[in-house]
């Protein structure tokens, strides 16, 4: 399956969660049989043969991606969860929302000190919570060695805070 056959099964849904926004619904892509298997594939391909010892998946859908990029590219998997969802030690990063703050954890543990790290999400939009994890995966000692996502809003300019490392978006809106 291409970029293009997925984004054929992802459904838009408007006015959810809210008025005014328009909520790309990757639930028919993940019930197509092939839909899943062909978005860790593409959502990896850009780094293969790079190293990459730690996929990071962020809450909630990098926790279906995540898994599968990873054994795409032959590496281990390490959640980013909402605050208060970890047992252990964590490490943990605020980031601004639209209205307020937010917080991600990591297990202190899950990444160490020269692991290069692919952090995984369904979607960029502001790139607040990527930002977040990948500050948490710095902050363990890895190198982000880049963000790959399944779906890009590119209006919100959420690459521009990622700049610093390579970005990759299967689909982009």
């Amino acid at each position: 399956m291409t970029s293009d056959d997925l984004r054929k099964l992802i459904r838009d849904i408007p006015d959810f969660p809210k008025p005014g926004i328009l909520f790309r619904d990757i639930t028919p892509l993940l019930e197509e049989p092939d839909g899943l298997p062909a978005a860790a594939s593409l959502m990896a391909a850009p780094f293969r043969g790079h190293g990459i010892d730690r996929v990071v998946g962020i809450e909630s859908r990098g926790f279906i991606l995540g898994p599968l990029v990873a054994r795409e590219l032959r590496a281990g998997f390490v959640p980013v969860r909402k605050a208060g969802k970890l047992p252990g030690d964590k490490l943990r990063e605020s980031y601004e929302l639209e209205y307020g703050t937010d917080v991600v954890e990591m297990h202190s543990d899950g990444v160490r000190r020269g692991h290069a790290v692919l952090i995984v999400d369904d979607l960029i939009a502001t790139g607040g919570t990527a930002l977040a994890a990948a500050r948490l995966v710095e902050r363990a000692g890895g190198t982000v060695g880049g963000l790959s996502f399944l779906i890009e809003l590119a209006g919100l300019s959420g690459r521009a805070r990622l700049e610093r490392w390579p970005v990759s978006a299967v689909i982009t809106y």
